[in-house]
């Protein structure tokens, strides 16, 4: 399929993406791993500052994995489902052992990292990377339904019909394929909203399937699961009020020989490997505007 939309949504995204520090030209393939991970269920608003916290704190794998687990966990703190604070940890050590301290840009060996899916593989391969491949979040799967198949909302969980879809579109030249991939992320974050979307300030109203059938809604859909009170907001707050029970499963916390209960005990000692600054010694494609 021919990318008509590609120029139009290219000089949008150049005139009004956000300034995101993941984004910058001079942000390491780290911090774009992190960014992946923080926003997975986590708005934009709250993962700026613990992003920030985060990469000062430990700029490079080496420096979280030679960390202990509950370091992590501790620095994570509310932004719910601290699962992927270990997860995280857990990738950090793998990279300082088995890749030298660096993120690798291959999808095999970025979906090798725990807590790291399709998806995310796919975003840091793209966004770090300048690599060519079909990203597919909640806005994008959004803006394609909408855009190409004239649908108020994409299914609830992705299909091979909606990958090969966005495929198809991808420009040819790998880093023009990177920055469109973000540039509609970032048209259905701020435009193509779910419930509120712009069609007046949107760069291919035009040629929108959806706008062209008069809007029609799709299936209603049951609403999100309240957060306050649930076990959800108890795992933020850690150690709170909340389920022990479940937060020794998950690995969130241990149960000592007292009774008492206590954050992931230390990891053991990361190998020393002569990293300098953060692991953007290895080359990292600029997405120009990205």
């Amino acid at each position: 399929m021919t990318n008509g939309y590609a120029a139009p949504v290219l000089r949008w995204y150049a005139a009004n993406a956000r300034d995101l520090p993941w984004r910058r030209d001079d942000a390491s393939a780290w911090s774009v791993l992190v960014s992946e991970i923080m926003l997975q269920q986590t708005p934009v608003a709250r993962v700026l500052p613990a992003h920030a916290a985060w990469l000062a704190r430990w700029p490079t794998p080496p420096s979280l994995a030679a960390a202990a687990p509950g370091d992590a966990v501790r620095q994570w703190g509310r932004l719910g489902y601290p699962r992927r604070a270990l997860r995280l940890h857990a990738a950090a050590r793998i990279l300082t052992e088995d890749h030298n301290g660096r993120v690798p840009a291959s999808l095999p060996a970025l979906r090798s990292l725990p807590g790291v899916g399709g998806y995310t593989a796919a975003a840091v391969a793209s966004f770090a990377f300048g690599q060519r491949h079909a990203v597919l979040d909640t806005n994008v799967r959004r803006v394609l339904a909408r855009l190409v198949r004239g649908e108020e909302l994409p299914p609830r969980s992705a299909s091979a019909a909606e990958a090969r879809l966005a495929e198809s579109l991808l420009p040819a030249v790998p880093g023009r394929a990177a920055r469109w991939s973000v540039a509609v992320m970032e048209l259905g974050a701020l435009v193509c909203t779910a419930t509120r979307p712009d069609c007046a300030s949107c760069p291919v109203a035009r040629r929108c399937e959806w706008r062209r059938a008069g809007h029609p809604a799709g299936p209603q859909r049951p609403g999100k699961p309240r957060y306050q009170g649930s076990d959800r907001e108890c795992r933020g707050r850690l150690l709170g009020p909340g389920p022990l029970g479940g937060l020794v499963a998950d690995g969130l916390a241990a149960e000592l020989t007292d009774g008492r209960y206590a954050l992931p005990g230390p990891a053991p000692v990361a190998p020393k490997l002569s990293v300098r600054g953060r692991d953007s010694s290895q080359p990292r494609t600029t997405l120009p505007g990205a």
